[in-house]
């Protein structure tokens, strides 16, 4: 498995075993002088190696009695059990994962065939098939077949004639479109900053917003597949499958979370479709929204923003995260009628949010957007112009993967496309849906998002090499802890060719937290890898 620049991220090491046939061995007259052989050359029990041949004393084919044997032991031991038929040195493979932790959460493992599968006869005893990530995924493609031989053997079990032979096919290589250069920097930033933070869970998303390729997908933290090659100790297996911060999990796919601000653009977009906004339009941000109770007009429903922002546009409104501009064009108030539930809803899911992206990648969740519906029938109770509030500014129920942040993203930055994310860089692009906004409200949407970069909640990035647009979230999460940080953003600003979005579990402010992690992986990918490559 490659890189897109062909750096290879899997390859398959030369390795020398033993192997016997137990069908042929549990019948030689000598069975328990060979076993007892066998024991004292290889510094095994000799319980184990006969369990092993007479539990699979069905099968006619070799299978491993032990595997990576050094070059010198082997052609002892070949020399030691030349009168022995039965049992041989072959050449195998075994595989390589170069930075483990840094791609396992994209490659996945192999792992050796079980009892049920050998004996469905889909695979022989030994055989390695893929159990997560691409090496599932792509399993058949990867390994291909193996051959078969006929052959006429003595009353000792000596071969005397090939009778017929079906050769091996080999298995075909993947090239992915990762860059496995921009995925190490993701990781490493990312690790760098948790590493002065209370939390040790993040994800990133890197994606080409022209045809949905994936450049970087990240999850922390990690776990090293070579371990499942070789084998987990049980300190090994305690550490990955006992682990409360649960390093088999891909967050960039499968974990769910309040998405926060980063929503606010779908919100622009749909606003601006709907006509219940245009750039003209200005909402007065007291630093709080005030709703007096439908029932009791003694009681008054105070909706806060995290500062007052004055009059304030939609470009604004978005630059700096003006939660009662987005209170307002969810939810309604005063003069302005707002979007309601279903057709905030109606937008998210047009963007991605709430489905099932469709990349190949097994494992990955869709996410969820409350409704009224929903509500009275899970939760017994009516819907609540504060749940819209909530939902508006991406609170209250709603769910989002990394994943689905940064292909809504996209659409903004390409003007208006949906494609289905991609890891295999041959594949033809696929488009989930065009023209999903109008061009000319997208454009304003675009401007917000600069406008953020340049004065508002990411100005952090307002120095980079190139013009950046982004937008940063911070979702409330539960209490007596950290929000959620996040920043979703592209580059360049005129023509993008990186979408990227950041999420750190309970790491606090998105612009504190998850902006500086994205410059420092824009400034890199923008200049100091065109430098390193010189």
């Amino acid at each position: 498995i490659y890189d897109k620049n062909k750096i290879p991220l899997a390859t398959n090491i030369p390795k020398l075993d033993i192997v016997a046939v137990p069908a042929d061995l549990e019948k030689n007259e000598n069975f328990n002088q060979i076993i007892d052989r066998l024991s004292l050359a290889l510094g095994k029990p000799k319980e184990e190696i006969e369990k092993k041949i007479k539990d699979n004393s069905a099968l006619s084919y070799p299978i491993i009695i032990e595997e990576n044997i050094a070059r010198e032991k082997a052609l002892l031991l070949e020399s030691d059990f030349n009168d022995v038929p039965e049992i041989s040195i072959v050449k195998n493979s075994f595989r390589q994962y170069e930075n483990g932790p840094v791609f396992s959460h994209l490659l996945g493992y192999l792992g050796k065939a079980n009892e049920e599968e050998v004996s469905e006869k889909k695979y022989l005893f030994d055989d390695y098939i893929g159990r997560i990530g691409l090496e599932k995924i792509y399993n058949e493609q990867l390994r291909g077949e193996g051959g078969e031989q006929l052959t006429e053997v003595d009353s000792s079990g000596k071969l005397q004639k090939i009778l017929a032979v079906k050769d091996a096919k080999m298995g075909n290589d993947l090239i992915l479109s990762i860059d496995a250069e921009l995925q190490k920097k993701i990781y490493d930033s990312l690790k760098s900053k948790l590493g002065t933070l209370s939390t040790s869970r993040a994800a990133a998303v890197a994606v080409n917003p022209q045809n949905g390729k994936i450049l970087a997908l990240v999850s922390l933290p990690g776990f090293d597949n070579n371990q499942f090659i070789k084998g987990l100790s049980v300190e090994e297996f305690d550490n990955i499958f006992n682990n409360k911060n649960e390093p088999l999990f891909n967050r960039a796919i499968s974990g769910l979370y309040p998405p926060g601000s980063t929503i606010k653009p779908i919100l622009a977009s749909a606003a601006l479709t709907e006509g219940i906004v245009d750039t003209n339009k200005q909402i007065n941000c007291l630093g709080y929204l005030n709703l007096v109770d439908k029932f009791s007009s003694s009681i008054i429903w105070t909706h806060n923003d995290w500062k007052a922002h004055g009059l304030t546009n939609i470009i604004k409104a978005i630059a700096e995260s003006c939660d009662v501009y987005f209170y307002t064009i969810g939810g309604g108030y005063g003069d302005v009628e707002g979007l309601g539930i279903d057709r905030i809803k109606k937008y998210l899911k047009l963007f991605g949010l709430g489905e099932i992206s469709g990349i190949d990648l097994i494992g990955e969740k869709p996410g969820f957007i409350p409704d009224a519906q929903w509500k009275e029938e899970t939760k017994e109770e009516k819907w609540y112009i504060g749940d819209t509030y909530n939902a508006s500014i991406g609170q209250g129920d709603i769910l989002a993967s990394p994943l689905q942040i940064a292909m809504a993203t996209t659409i903004v930055a390409n003007n208006g496309t949906l494609f289905r994310p991609q890891l295999i860089q041959e594949k033809e692009p696929e488009t989930v849906r065009k023209d999903i906004i109008e061009k000319e409200f997208l454009e304003i949407v675009r401007k917000g998002m600069r406008e953020a970069v340049i004065s508002g909640s990411s100005r952090f990035l307002s120095d980079l090499v190139v013009k950046a647009a982004g937008k940063t979230g911070t979702a409330e999460t539960a209490k007596n802890k950290a929000p959620h940080s996040w920043f979703t953003g592209f580059a360049p600003y005129e023509n993008p060719e990186i979408v990227i979005t950041i999420l750190i579990e309970n790491g606090g402010e998105g612009s504190s937290t998850a902006v500086p992690v994205a410059k420092e992986i824009l400034n890199w990918y923008f200049r100091d890898k065109t430098l390193d490559s010189q």
